[in-house]
């Protein structure tokens, strides 16, 4: 996550933390595939976009 430039951080009211990336997804997933992942599949879930990847 250190590479990505993500920071954790835990939003009022939730018991758990997330990791939160000040980038657009294009972004990242291209800092992804310069560590060897890439996308598999892709998929929307109400408001939130997932990503399927694969480490090479």
């Amino acid at each position: 996550m250190e590479k990505l430039g993500a920071t954790r951080r835990t939003v009022l009211g939730n018991n758990f933390a997330e990791y939160f990336i000040n980038e657009p997804p294009r972004v990242t997933l291209n800092k992804l595939e310069s560590l060897g992942y890439r996308v598999v599949s892709m998929t929307g879930v109400g408001q939130t976009l997932v990503w399927c990847l694969h480490k090479e």
